[in-house]
């Protein structure tokens, strides 16, 4: 150290002294400064002090600057592109329940429409039932009466052809012109 201040080259720009160097500077300012009386604390000068720091912030490497801008901007990069990945999400959240809803409404309507169908089989059995019982009651109702007309129309024929027996035994015990009636069939 030269003076108190940066043990450097006046000819060496201060970039081309190491941060490490600067460092190492600023520490042994420190070890060798003097004690307080009746204290720890220690005397520096602040010159010193601050031109060591400004020397070590003037020799970072642009790089390193850089470095931080790089990392500033990928900051800024990931928590936009995390928000576009959020929006997105919220989307894709929406349209799944949208279509969850959907599905649903298909399915309600399915089983609305299968309920429908179950309802209309069972009341076109019913009618079908009932249908069958009416018409087997007006055919019983048929068969009655037809069972009725058929003995009465029997009984109508007996009854005609009770006189003609008679009558054909009349007429054979007779066979007289007496009679009046003539019959050909009998010479």
């Amino acid at each position: 150290m030269s003076d108190g201040f940066l043990d450097v080259d006046e000819d060496q720009p201060v970039e081309d002294v190491g941060i490490e160097s600067i460092l190492n500077q600023l520490l042994d300012l420190i070890h060798a400064a003097k004690s307080m009386p009746l204290s720890s604390s220690v005397m520096v000068s602040r010159d010193e002090v601050i031109s060591l720091v400004q020397a070590g912030l003037e020799s970072l490497p642009d790089e390193l600057r850089q470095a931080r801008w790089l990392l500033r901007e990928r900051e800024e990069f990931m928590a936009e592109r995390s928000r576009e990945a959020e929006a997105l999400m919220d989307e894709v959240r929406a349209q799944a329940e949208h279509m969850v809803q959907r599905t649903e409404i298909v399915r309600q309507a399915n089983a609305v429409a299968q309920r429908i169908l179950d309802d209309a089989n069972e009341e076109a059995r019913a009618l079908r039932h009932q249908a069958e019982d009416f018409v087997d009651q007006k055919l019983a109702g048929m068969e009655i009466v037809l069972d009725r007309l058929t003995r009465t129309v029997q009984a109508g024929r007996a009854r005609l052809a009770a006189p003609l027996v008679e009558a054909k035994t009349d007429d054979e015990g007779a066979g007289t012109e007496e009679d009046g009636f003539f019959d050909q069939d009998q010479s």
